[in-house]
Parts: C-alpha cells; sequence; structure tokens
C-alpha cells in the first residue's frame, strides 16, 4: 500500500510542477487535462501527506521519551499512544481512498417504479415507493422530472419514470435497485388477510453526451394521446412521445409534459441511460457474477427489502437490517437505510482488496 501511495503523492507533486510551466499553462486543452487528473488524486496525496506528518510526529514523541525523567517520559509516552491510535484510523481512510471508484457515483439517475404481482393492491404500494423517493429528493434538494406516470382509477401506478439529475443521486439511490416487496392487509381485503405484493425499482446512471452512440436511423418517434385515469386528465392532442430503439428493443414513453417538444427531450434522456445501462450490463456481466456483493447486484429480479406493515416494519435482507420506523421510511427519510447499505458495500470491498 505504502509503494502506491508514494507513486501517487509522486505523481500529484509532478502534475503540479508540469502545471506551472508556461508552454502548459498556455495549451488549454492539456492544462485542463492535467488539471483534472491531479484534481482526481488531491485528496489521496494530501491524505498520505498528513499520515507522514503524523508518523513523524511519532518517532519524535518517541525519541523524547528517551531522555526524559520518569514524570515527562510517561507524558511523551502517551502522546505517542495517541499518535498510535490516529496513524491507524488514517490508515484506514487511506484504505478506503486507495478502492476503485464508481466513475457514475456523481451522476444524476433515472428512477422507475413498476408494479408486480398482486394486481392493485401492487399499484397501489408502487404509489407508496414513487412518494417515497419524492420525498427523499425533496429532503436532500435533488431534482425530480416525470417523465411517466401510467397511473390507476384506485390511486396507485403501474409504472413511474424520473428523472433525478442532481450530482451525486445516483451514488445515494443506487443500492434502490431490486424488488420491493409488501405484506399488508389491503383496504379491499374482508376477510382480514394479509397479502403481498411487489414492486421493481430500477436505477440507472444518467449517460453522458459522448457515451451514447444514438443515431437517428435506429430510433423510432411514434406521436399518441396522453392516457391517464380518466376525466380531466386525458389529453385530446398528440403530445406524448413513444422511442423505440431497433438495435436493443429499448422502448421509452413520455407523456407527463403537455409540449412534444419537452415529452421528446425527456424521452431521449431516459433512452440514453437505458442504452449506458444496457451496454454497462453486458460488459461487466462476467464480472458481476463473479463477484455479487454484500449489498447485491442490482438486479431487479432480486428481492431486497420487505415492508410488514402489521409489524410496522422493513427489513433489507441484503444485509440483514429490520427498523421499526415504517410511517419516517415511507415519508422519504432513507438515509438510515442507505448509509447502512453503503457502510455494508464499503466493508466488503475493503475485505476483499485486503484478501487479494
Amino acid at each position: 500500500m505504502i509503494a502506491r501511495l508514494e507513486e501517487i503523492a509522486a505523481r500529484y507533486d509532478a502534475l503540479g510542477a508540469e502545471l506551472s510551466l508556461p508552454e502548459v499553462y498556455s495549451d488549454p486543452e492539456r492544462f485542463a487535462r492535467l488539471s483534472r487528473e491531479r484534481a482526481e488524486l488531491q485528496e489521496l496525496a494530501e491524505a498520505y501527506h498528513v499520515y507522514k506528518r503524523t508518523q513523524c510526529e511519532l518517532q519524535s514523541a518517541l525519541r523524547e521519551a528517551e531522555g526524559e525523567q520518569e514524570e515527562m517520559r510517561a507524558l511523551f509516552l502517551e502522546e505517542a499512544q495517541a499518535l498510535r491510535e490516529k496513524l491507524r484510523e488514517e490508515e484506514e481512510g487511506l484504505k478506503v481512498l486507495l478502492l476503485p471508484k464508481d466513475k457514475n457515483d456523481e451522476r444524476g439517475c433515472t428512477l422507475e417504479i413498476r408494479a408486480g404481482a398482486g394486481g392493485e393492491e401492487a399499484a397501489l404500494f408502487a404509489y407508496e415507493l414513487y412518494r417515497m423517493y419524492m420525498g427523499y429528493c425533496e429532503k436532500h434538494r435533488f431534482s425530480w422530472e416525470v417523465v411517466d406516470l401510467n397511473e390507476t382509477e384506485l390511486g396507485g401506478v403501474k409504472e413511474a419514470v424520473v428523472l433525478i439529475g442532481s450530482r451525486g443521486a445516483y451514488k445515494r439511490l443506487k443500492y434502490e435497485s431490486g424488488v420491493h416487496r409488501v405484506q399488508r392487509v389491503p383496504e379491499t381485503e374482508s376477510q382480514g388477510r394479509i397479502h403481498t405484493s411487489t414492486c421493481t425499482v430500477a436505477v440507472l446512471p444518467e449517460a453522458e453526451e459522448v457515451e451514447v452512440e444514438l443515431r437517428d436511423e435506429d430510433v423510432r418517434i411514434d406521436l399518441f394521446r396522453s392516457s391517464g385515469a380518466g376525466g380531466q386528465k386525458v389529453n385530446k392532442t398528440e403530445t406524448a412521445i413513444r422511442l423505440t430503439h431497433f438495435p436493443t428493443g429499448i422502448v421509452v414513453t413520455c407523456q407527463d409534459e403537455r409540449s412534444q417538444l419537452k415529452n421528446k427531450e425527456k424521452a431521449y434522456r431516459v433512452l440514453k441511460s437505458r442504452l449506458y445501462d444496457y451496454y454497462r450490463s453486458r460488459a461487466a456481466g462476467e464480472e458481476a457474477a463473479s463477484r455479487k456483493s454484500l449489498v447485491g447486484t442490482g438486479d431487479r429480479s432480486e428481492r431486497i427489502r420487505t415492508y410488514n406493515f402489521p409489524q410496522s416494519r422493513i427489513t433489507d435482507h441484503r444485509i440483514g437490517l429490520s427498523l421499526h420506523s415504517m410511517e419516517d421510511i415511507l415519508s422519504g427519510d432513507l438515509d438510515g437505510l442507505i448509509d447502512a447499505l453503503t457502510a455494508a458495500d464499503l466493508a466488503k470491498r475493503l475485505a476483499g482488496s485486503e484478501g487479494s
């Protein structure tokens, strides 16, 4: 680890020297590229500098203790012990910083919620999940742009697609992908029996413009009238957009906006996210199968969480965590769950890096 850190620190210093050269400063493209590389190394290089300084302070305290009388020697040894603890903490921090970073973490994302098994009860649960994530985004001031919301007559949702364009949204929400199961007595159940329904959630990183090649001839655009639960929600003009990507068969629908142009723009953003996820998943398929992490692969076929209403309990099956705060979580207070999943994933990755 130390050899790798020395290499990074040396590269960081070399980049600093190179950026000060007149020929680099006068070349905007080169200057920007080197500045980005140095910025990526900065946190790790500075943390290693602090670690080395703590090492020097420890050695100094131990040297001072050797030549002092008993009372002063005890003080220096006490200081040395505190510095050893500090070194251990700084070393753990360096291990975390050395882990490979998910390049998608700082991106926005596309959130997709679909009702699964359970008919209307599943659709009602899908709407509650929709409200839960909306509440979470409001708390964190994440943007929330509805692309498609297919509602039922009883107030449920068959499908919801939302663009969350805020920086870092994918990092916080990526562990939500999977099957969410609800256990409760539906309002229409006369016998008081508990029913089990499911919904699937998919969180896809938002694609950068340069990462997805989207040719016009590969996409068919269909116009149609927006549909809804009826009444005033029914649109009389063809403002809804359906995009069909021929090479992959991916279909995206957007009917939330009254403007055909806005619907088209949103639909293309979702299509690019799905294509990015499609090609990324294909490329990483073998690797993902061989290193299934503690928090799961994010595959929508996995049952990741159960919402048990009779016991007011939410259980995340990936880490065995149960919380009895159903009302708070469904209102958008997801940080406890997300922090626990992030910590579990980090611990698993650290254990893997130490064993390799």
